[in-house]
């Protein structure tokens, strides 16, 4: 094969990296459950919203559907095992906050619960849900953030990037690595 030039390849889902989130769910009455997603991102800064994109046949599917909340764990390199086994198990099948000796953490605005485990939490209400094809996208407006205080520092700032954060590419989890730059650094003045 000639490796010096591009290649057409088949139309897929190929923007990568990726984050790695485990969005957990709670029905009243129920066990909470947690699903892993990689399909998740931001849409709006004010107000502000994420999005979810969840296949129907996933356990959680009906329970984003019923209860209209959600909260995305952001993942750690502590985390990659549990964010694995609770992307291959199901809920219906298994409590997946025991088998991971997962906590936990009771949201602020929401039924549904955090995992204590993880650097951030966004605790999330549903606004819009859209049919996409293989999956629905949940918009949902961000109503509380839970961040680990271990990540701040005595002037109140978060140090988010301290907490060895993973992304997912192409199938595989992968630990983020060296800074390259801040936003804004290519057109900051160079002092003399």
């Amino acid at each position: 094969m000639n490796t010096d030039k591009k290649i057409s390849w088949k139309p897929g889902n190929m923007l990568y990296p990726v984050p790695v989130v485990m969005v957990s769910t709670k029905r009243p009455d129920e066990k909470p459950n947690i699903i892993t997603i990689a399909w998740a991102g931001t849409v709006c800064s004010d107000p502000v919203m994420v999005s979810i994109s969840v296949r129907k046949e996933r356990y959680s599917y009906d329970i984003l559907r019923e209860t209209g909340e959600f909260v995305i764990n952001l993942v750690n390199k502590d985390l990659v095992f549990a964010t694995d086994y609770c992307g291959v198990k199901s809920g219906r099948d298994c409590d997946k906050w025991s088998d991971m000796h997962l906590t936990e953490l009771p949201s602020a605005k929401i039924a549904a619960p955090g995992i204590a485990e993880s650097p951030l939490n966004l605790e999330c209400k549903v606004t819009q849900v859209i049919p996409l094809g293989s999956h629905d996208m949940f918009l949902a407006e961000v109503v509380n953030v839970t961040v680990d205080g271990r990540y701040m520092d005595e002037k109140g700032a978060f140090h988010l990037n301290d907490a060895d954060l993973v992304a997912y590419s192409h199938g595989e989890y992968h630990e983020l690595g060296e800074l390259l730059g801040k936003f804004g650094y290519s057109v900051r003045k160079k002092k003399e």
